[in-house]
């Protein structure tokens, strides 16, 4: 069929292609731009020094208002410990797309639930790619030096309780 070199060839290729997602999540810093629904753009560059939680949902999600107290809270309790909390859409900004939401309705959606996290859009699911998301609600965890602390976590606590859910990995980056 094909030849050995082939073979090894198509094998290294597919290797590659497998792992290097990995090597990315663990591998050092993510560099990515956000966009506020304020309009400030968010940088890995400018988050440097402190340790932060990117929690990728979209506000279409049947999720609880428990949830999202819960990353309410989360930001309150890890704020003064230099911990920054962002909630970040992954909602589309085409109006032709059905899941779009413009920033004022993602302005709405965050004062209906008391989120007062700031609120980032990746609307293309780049920076949620990167961090290898496969699943929304997902938190990703960064160190002050901008690496991803582990892979996604999926899923927020249904009980609220996100601040225990993710104490063990906050306050091991945290020391």
């Amino acid at each position: 069929m094909f030849p050995t070199t082939q073979k090894l060839m198509l094998a290294l290729v597919l290797t590659v292609l497998l792992v290097s997602p990995l090597l990315a999540q663990d591998g050092g810093p993510v560099t990515f731009s956000l966009r506020s629904i304020n309009g400030n753009a968010v940088t890995s560059d400018s988050l440097r020094g402190e340790v932060v939680v990117l929690a990728f949902a979209a506000s279409w999600l049947p999720l609880s208002r428990t949830q999202l107290e819960g990353v309410r809270k989360l930001a309150d309790e890890y704020s003064d410990r230099g911990v920054a909390v962002f909630w970040v859409s992954t909602e589309s900004e085409d109006t032709k797309s059905k899941n779009h939401a413009s920033d004022a309705q993602l302005k709405a959606f965050a004062q209906k639930y008391g989120l007062k996290v700031t609120v980032l859009r990746d609307p293309d699911g780049a920076v949620s790619k990167k961090f290898g998301v496969d699943q929304l609600p997902s938190i990703v965890i960064l160190d002050k030096n901008g690496n991803p602390v582990g892979g996604p976590i999926g899923g927020l606590d249904p009980s609220g309780n996100l601040a225990g859910q993710l104490a063990k990995h906050l306050d091991k980056v945290l020391q």
